[in-house]
């Protein structure tokens, strides 16, 4: 079972989510299984509203916190996982079973926040939530019906998570950069590579996806996070005095 302090460092992310009875019932088994720290994202707000009501949840979501963009509701979290049905769609990321990734969950809770995003009832998280991942998990279905509904996927994911496990902690040598130290990152690199010309040369649509993928590849420790930042700073700031003397 998680201790009081591991569930504690758990953030249920809700991304778009439309319907009032599911983000009720999301929030219903939150509470049925210890966790307290519901996040949304853009979602519908008159069905957030009539969501409050819900019975047996209501502490979960008075407490609940409203963000615009996925990189704010999960900054303060070392691990991001998503969550897919799969389907027919191409994958960028690793990709595991509920019950495997619940071990690896555990393990991060034990020194630092995570953040398990569910996408919106119709069309799940897109390209671009999914690039603020470190990896995914999928709950195993039939392949008749593969998709499961919002509140029961949260629920099945949360059981997973407190199941009794026998695997020994793990703990990290060094604390892992926050999602918004790695955003940092990401904005400087993605800065300097528009302004050497990289970006130019290899112009594709998704290019800014991309790159936060390969950051989060990395998993910077905090510590090195510094270094990285100041870095790419320094480079931004070389390539633009340099233009500006030119010019």
């Amino acid at each position: 079972m998680l201790t009081s302090a591991q569930s504690e460092r758990l953030r249920v992310v809700l991304v778009r989510t439309r319907n009032p009875l599911n983000i009720g019932a999301a929030a219903r088994a939150m509470s049925n299984f210890g966790f307290h720290h519901l996040r949304v994202v853009d979602p519908y707000a008159p069905a957030f509203e009539e969501a409050r009501s819900a019975v047996g949840a209501s502490s979960v979501l008075a407490r609940a916190e409203k963000f615009e963009r996925v990189a704010e509701a999960v900054a303060d979290c070392t691990l991001v996982v998503g969550t897919t049905a799969l389907g027919h769609r191409h994958l960028h990321h690793t990709l595991r079973r509920s019950e495997d990734a619940a071990r690896l969950v555990r393990q991060r809770l034990h020194s630092s926040n995570v953040a398990l995003l569910f996408g919106s009832e119709k069309f799940g998280l897109t390209n671009d939530d999914l690039s603020h991942c470190h990896w995914l998990l999928r709950i195993p279905t039939q392949e008749e019906n593969i998709s499961m509904n919002l509140g029961q996927a949260v629920a099945v994911c949360l059981y997973e998570l407190i199941r009794a496990s026998r695997v020994p902690r793990q703990p990290e040598k060094l604390p892992s950069a926050s999602a918004a130290e790695v955003e940092r990152i990401t904005t400087r690199l993605l800065e300097a590579l528009e302004a050497s010309g990289f970006l130019d040369l290899r112009r594709v649509r998704d290019s800014e996806q991309r790159i936060r993928r390969l950051v989060r590849r990395l998993h910077l420790p905090a510590c090195d996070a510094v270094i990285w930042l100041g870095i790419f700073r320094q480079i931004v700031w070389k390539l633009r005095s340099g233009r500006s003397q030119a010019d």
